[in-house]
């Protein structure tokens, strides 16, 4: 399971069934979980905890020190990952750093493809789809059931709500609200996901009062304060719109509009 070229550290903790292919190198405290597979010229570095039944392909660089200027190399630095996650060509993958609480942090189901970067304390959730050369700055939190657009890049502190879409070559430096498509540089929005509220089960009434609200915030001409307030009987309604309101209610950096 473990090819003979492949160098792994000795206090690295690998699971019974885990493979690894041809040249890769497993550095100290990386703990690796049942059923992962790394193909060959991986250099998975530590402390990073990743979970079950992940695949990494070749050239992927994992777990290493943030491109952080301020990190000391003495501080807290983790990489936790989840499970099933793909990991494709070339993708690299950073730890965290003391200002970011330490931790990056990747959930279950994702699917990276080839030279995606995430940076420094990033946060990913579940069942995301990163498309070639999408590019992440530090920081940046992203829900889930996002997709984002090849090329895609994201400005540190950002973040992106679940079941939005990005398209090809977005430059985003403001939050994305959950449930919408944004494009261009810089993103502005071009209207619902709903391909993405489609395939992911919701029905024609919860996808119908979230382009109410979409409309609401977007459409009316009104001040993003007074859009928030008329919203208000419609989220006790429904959760899609609760979320979408709070999202919005809760940014730092100002929401993409």
């Amino acid at each position: 399971m473990i090819h003979n070229t492949a160098i792994i550290h000795p206090d690295a903790e690998i699971d019974n069934d885990v493979e690894i292919g041809p040249y890769s190198v497993i550095g100290n405290n990386v703990k690796i979980g049942a059923g992962t597979r790394i193909a060959s010229h991986v250099v998975i570095n530590g402390p990073t905890k990743i979970g079950e039944n992940n695949q990494f392909f070749q050239f992927s660089s994992i777990g290493d020190a943030p491109q952080d200027k301020k990190y000391s190399g003495d501080e807290e630095s983790t990489l936790i990952m989840g499970n099933n996650n793909v990991i494709r060509e070339s993708c690299t993958i950073n730890r965290g750093t003391e200002a970011g609480g330490g931790v990056t942090r990747l959930g279950d189901d994702n699917w990276i493809m080839a030279y995606v970067h995430i940076a420094h304390d990033c946060i990913i959730g579940n069942q995301n789809v990163f498309a070639n050369h999408t590019t992440l700055a530090g920081h940046v939190h992203i829900n889930n059931q996002v997709t984002l657009g090849g090329f895609t890049g994201v400005h540190q502190f950002c973040r992106i709500g679940d079941m939005s879409f990005t398209a090809i070559s977005s430059v985003v430096v403001k939050d994305v609200p959950p449930y919408i498509i944004v494009s261009g540089n810089t993103a502005k929005p071009s209207g619902l996901n709903k391909v993405g509220l489609n395939r992911n089960g919701l029905e024609a009434d919860s996808v119908e009062k979230i382009r109410q609200a979409y409309k609401t915030i977007y459409r009316e001409g009104l001040l993003l304060k007074d859009a928030i307030a008329s919203l208000e009987t419609l989220a006790a309604e429904s959760e899609q719109v609760k979320n979408f309101v709070e999202f919005i209610r809760c940014s730092e950096r100002g929401i993409t509009r």
